[in-house]
This record gives structure tokens, sequence and C-alpha cells, in this order.
């Protein structure tokens, strides 16, 4: 069979892909600096309630963020802005993975908190339109996810950098069926992503005065990419001396992290897109479920912070959401808070997560009408954090998990 006609379709397409991420590198190329917070009034935070249980946890969660903020909010320092109509039915209805007028409300912002948001799959009657996560970090190039996971009683304390922009998620929907028989995507890895990211996570280990960072590639076998990503792993290692660094593969990895020997020698690890996917799922769940587990998309210009659990449809339609856990979110909108410069209030935050959530236990989430409501949550974590000896408390959670 004479195949000349589809290969030469796969191979335009193929092209186009190639144009589209030559362009982008030169824009990373001519990428400004990071924001100044100190610099900007007021700082806008968008607020985006996404899909399912996401508008209910995103409420409780700006409930709690504008009461500790009231000051900053009062003064005029910090704005909080809704923002409508990033749900599913609105970009299945306008076929986009960010519908134009909300992505320019988003631009409006500096940053923005997202409850999760429906990603279409094949099969469920959804039209096939990109994640808008993924759209979100590509439009806005958010090209740092950055997940902590701390579980003082097993001794574990990482902060996973997961490259955000590039790897099979890059292109994600533009594979091409060559035949009915070979179907192929495209995996995107540049000197330019690959280095923002490493020096992001050298960065922050060395601010945090870690002496460990891991990368962690299939270099072995995927060559080409991943063996550029840790190429540049190198290169970027040489600016920082204090710190030490290896480079372990994705299968590996994902052992040591239930190997009670090992998993306390990791600090800091950095990532591509699939991977860090995976790995920080893991990670999560050992640190209680995602459903604990906040995090931060950033960019030099945008940052987005989110939950990092799916949009739970189940629980809407069987009246339930009200019972969702706004733990991922408010912990995402603690990495928020201490990224826009107000790192203490940020910090009792997360304190106070870990008390409610892992210590105290006061007010337990069931997600039915077995345990509390997300208000009742979201009023025990103020409660907690307004808690004059909330340091002390979380210490001697500290002192009795080690």
């Amino acid at each position: 069979m004479d195949n000349t006609e589809q290969i030469q379709s796969a191979q335009s397409k193929f092209g186009a892909i190639i144009g589209e991420q030559l362009a982008r590198i030169e824009r990373m190329k001519s990428e400004t600096d990071w924001v100044d917070y100190t610099q900007v009034s007021p700082i806008i935070v968008g607020m985006l309630g996404g899909d399912g249980i996401g508008p209910t946890i995103s409420d409780e969660t700006r409930r709690v963020l504008e009461y500790l903020m009231r000051d900053a909010v009062s003064s005029g320092k910090v704005k909080f802005e809704t923002i409508d109509g990033l749900t599913i039915e609105n970009r299945a209805k306008q076929n986009k993975a960010i519908p134009d007028d909300v992505l320019e409300n988003i631009k409006k912002c500096h940053v923005t908190l997202k409850g999760p948001t429906h990603t279409p799959e094949k099969g469920d009657g959804w039209p096939n339109i990109e994640s808008a996560n993924v759209a979100m970090r590509k439009e806005l190039d958010l090209f740092a996810n950055v997940r902590p996971v701390r579980i003082p009683k097993l001794g574990i304390d990482w902060t996973f950098f997961r490259e955000n922009t590039e790897d099979l998620y890059a292109v994600g929907s533009q594979g091409t069926n060559v035949t009915d028989d070979l179907a192929i995507d495209f995996r995107v890895i540049t000197s330019q992503g690959s280095e923002r990211i490493i020096e992001a996570a050298f960065g922050h280990a060395k601010k945090m005065g870690k002496k460990n960072v891991t990368v962690v590639t299939k270099a072995n076998v995927v060559k080409t990419t991943d063996g550029k990503f840790l190429d540049i792993a190198a290169k970027v290692s040489e600016r920082y001396p204090g710190i030490n660094w290896e480079g372990w593969y994705i299968d590996i990895m994902t052992a040591k992290l239930i190997d009670e020997k090992r998993r306390t020698d990791f600090e800091v690890l950095v990532l591509p897109n699939l991977y860090g996917d995976i790995l920080t799922d893991e990670a999560a769940e050992i640190q209680g479920g995602v459903g604990t587990a906040g995090s931060a998309n950033l960019g030099k210009k945008y940052s987005m912070f989110e939950a990092i659990h799916g949009s739970a449809p189940r629980m809407v339609t069987e009246g339930r959401a009200q019972y969702a856990d706004p733990s991922s979110l408010l912990r995402a909108g603690a990495m928020l808070l201490e990224h826009i410069g107000f790192e203490d209030i940020g910090g009792k935050l997360h304190k106070s997560l870990d008390i409610c959530g892992q210590y105290e236990r006061k007010v337990v989430m069931t997600g039915r009408d077995t345990g509390a409501t997300s208000q009742e949550y979201g009023d025990y974590v103020m409660s907690t954090v307004e808690n004059a000896n909330v340091d002390s408390i979380w210490q001697n959670y500290v002192e009795a998990q080690s």
C-alpha cells in the first residue's frame, strides 16, 4: 500500500508544531524578570470557580483569605475579583480550552486561584478541547509547577518543581493518526524551558537552606529529550557549588518515595511535565491524599494557584457539594499569600491546615453529612490561624510526630 499521502500529511502537521515551538523559544529568550509585588498596588487576585465542587471550595477559600487579608483589602493593597466562565459548559459551547473573554479577564489579574476544571476525554460526550490547566500554563507561560509535601512524623519535607509548559502535555491534543493503525503524539523539551525550571529548583534549594536537588528523567532510554534535560541540570548545578545533585530515573524514583530508608534523603526534586504529574500525585497520596495538597503554577509575569484534585461531579449530582473539603485549595491559597509577599499570614495558614487536618482534627471532613461542611471547616481554620498560640501548637504537633 502506498502511504505517501498519509506521510506527507503527518509531515505537514509535525512541521507546523516545530514552527510553533521555535517561535516559543524566541519568546522565552526575551522574557522579562519576575514581578516585584512590593511595587504593585493593588495586587489583583482573580478567583476562578471551575467545575463540580470547584465553586464550593473556591467560595470558601475566598472567604478565608479575605478574612485573613482584611487589613490589606481595606487598605487597597489587595483586591479580589471573581472571574466567571471557566466551566466545562462554557468552554464546550465556545469550543475553547479558555474562552477569549475569560482569558482577557485572567490577564487583568496578577495572580489567580482556581478550583478544579473538567478535562474532556474520549467518549465522555464533551468536545476534544485542550485541558484548561494546560492551556492556561501555555497562555500565561506558567512554567513552574511547585508542590510541597511535608509529613513531619515520617521525616518527609519534599518540594517538587515540575516543568509545566513542555513535554507530552505541551502538544497533547495535537497528535495525529497517520493511518488507522498508527497514532503519533509529540514530545517537546527545550534548552530554555529546561534551564529556567531547573534554575528555579536550585534557587529554591539555596534560599531554603536545602543541600540536595534530585533531577528525575528516563535519560537512559529517552536519550534526546530527557538527555537534554539532564545535561542542562549539570550546567545549572555549576552555579550552585554548595548544593549536591543527582539524576534519578522516574521508575525507580516512584519506588524510592515509599522506601522508608531512602525517602528522607530527598529535598528538592525537579522533573519534566509528565513525570512530575505522576510523582507529585504519589507524593500527595503519601501525605494523605490529593485533597490535602495545593499547587502553584508560577510564571515571571502571571501565577496561578490551584487544588490538585478533580472536580468530583458525583458529589454535585448526589447533593453533597457543601461537604467538599476545601483543604487543597486553602493550601494553594497559603502558597499564593507567600508568593505575593504575605509570608507570615501564608505560613500561619499552612500551620493551621496541619493542625486542623492532621493534629487536633476537632472538625472532620468526610465528604458526606457524617462530617463537617466546607464552611464549618473554614471557620475552624480561621479560628486556628487567629489563635495567638498557633505557632506553639504547630511545634507541639511537629515534636509529637518526630
